[in-house]
């Protein structure tokens, strides 16, 4: 399949491009990015008259809800919904059912997303066999499978040993471990400690349940980070989940700085809203981790502009209805978002005065770094635009504005704080290796 995108305006924040100019596709790969070779017949013609053609989003946080939690998505409904936001490769985390700490589970997977010929799936693995936190998993086997990193979603290790060790061992292969820092004795709530929650009678979570699990993983980090490179071993990279906290964040910073390897993200929701969002007793507003006061949100915006946060999340999490419509404490907490995440993005641009360039660069070539060399001969070209690299490819209007509503989104998740929000931009197209996976 030839095709040729037409008349749009080519932005890679990779690169630094940003022009007007054509793209031609072949065999699944850019063959030209503004001198269209001159014996090229395309099958089909893309019009990208007014519109962004911009590198395929990637989204380092979404649950696909396979295997064994099909009553709340699938992989058709949520991979279509992947597609429809423009994101061509996401990352699912390994807390499925059952777990994702064998090859065959993780084999099974990708099999089955691949049939789908949609977005692109990085698996996971399990950090420890069942996420129980004793047991390490044989991360080589599931390396060889198709894991990009090894993470325990949101299951803390209790076991400080057992984390070390962990982190000893990825070390030694060069492998990215993958952690949500909470403590676990401090991280049972439902609503960030405060004012707000204790005058709802909601269970809080501290700042401190992120601070004091950043401090352990920290110090462990140097003393194994030391270690590997006195070895001769590649080391450890880490990266931190959906940081909540300004404490938190200035931790990471201050790790950075001291040239521990980590990077981090932030979800959409805690980037864009507070717990003042949660009005009275929203359930689409119950999320993990919890929304913070407004100064933890701007701060992290703050460190989302200037690099610190490395990277933007939709926190994809798709809930049945059923575990939605309950009081707040007991409702399941999640919201669907991967299709919202471009216009979010966007959004958190246009209101911090931020460019188009920078809301791109967190969806694309910021999680392209997390990944980096986990992802094989793909590297060069996941989340960026570059000849002779695939042909995933976002194309949308940036000034086509639409407002969420549930019955509009393809996930089978309908449940989303940003109901009724207005987002500045919307996909018409998108591309993964050369095919056309969705079109408004």
């Amino acid at each position: 399949m030839k095709i040729l995108i037409q008349n749009g305006r080519v932005m890679d924040p990779a690169s630094g491009r940003d022009e007007l100019a054509d793209v031609a596709i072949a065999a699944g790969r850019i063959i030209g990015i503004g001198r269209v070779p001159p014996d090229f017949t395309p099958n089909r013609t893309i019009n990208a008259s007014g519109c962004v053609v911009a590198p395929g989003l990637v989204d380092l946080s979404v649950r696909l809800r396979e295997p064994g939690q099909e009553h709340a998505g699938m992989l058709e409904s949520e991979m279509a919904a992947a597609v429809a936001g423009g994101v061509t490769s996401l990352v699912c985390p390994p807390d499925t059912d059952p777990v994702l700490d064998e090859p065959g589970l993780v084999d099974m997977l990708k099999f089955r997303a691949e049939k789908l010929h949609l977005a692109r799936v990085f698996p996971l693995g399990a950090l420890t066999r069942g996420l129980k936190g004793e047991v390490l998993t044989e991360m080589a086997e599931l390396t060889e499978s198709g894991c990009v990193g090894f993470g325990q979603a949101e299951v803390p290790i209790l076991n400080t040993q057992v984390l070390q060790r962990a982190l000893q061992y990825a070390a030694t292969f060069g492998y990215t471990v993958w952690l949500r820092p909470l403590d676990p004795w401090l991280g049972k709530g439902v609503a960030a400690s405060g004012p707000l929650a204790t005058r709802m009678g909601l269970a809080g979570v501290p700042a401190a349940a992120e601070t004091i699990a950043l401090h352990t993983l920290f110090e462990l980090l140097r003393g194994v980070h030391a270690a590997a490179r006195a070895n001769g071993d590649e080391g450890v990279h880490v990266h931190l989940c959906r940081i909540s906290s300004a404490a938190g964040l200035d931790l990471v910073r201050a790790a950075r700085a001291e040239g521990l390897p980590v990077t981090c993200d932030v979800s959409v929701h805690n980037l864009l809203l507070s717990e003042v969002d949660i009005g009275y007793y929203d359930s689409r507003a119950r999320l993990v981790p919890p929304l913070r006061s407004p100064r933890d949100r701007d701060a992290l915006r703050a460190g989302l502009a200037d690099g610190t946060i490395t990277a933007l999340v939709s926190d994809h999490n798709p809930v049945d209805a059923d575990a939605k419509v309950l009081p707040f404490a007991e409702a399941e907490p999640g919201a669907t978002g991967v299709e919202l995440l471009l216009g979010l993005a966007a959004r958190w641009a246009q209101q911090d005065g931020l460019g188009l360039m920078q809301a791109l660069a967190v969806l694309t070539s910021g999680p392209q770094t997390v990944l980096g060399n986990s992802l094989g001969t793909l590297a060069a070209s996941v989340g960026r635009l570059v000849e002779g690299g695939v042909a995933d490819i976002c194309v949308f209007d940036p000034n086509r504005p639409w407002v969420v509503r549930p019955q509009t989104l393809r996930s089978q998740g309908k449940h989303t704080p940003f109901e009724g929000h207005e987002l500045p931009v919307q996909v018409v197209a998108t591309l993964v290796g050369g095919q056309l996976a969705f079109q408004a």
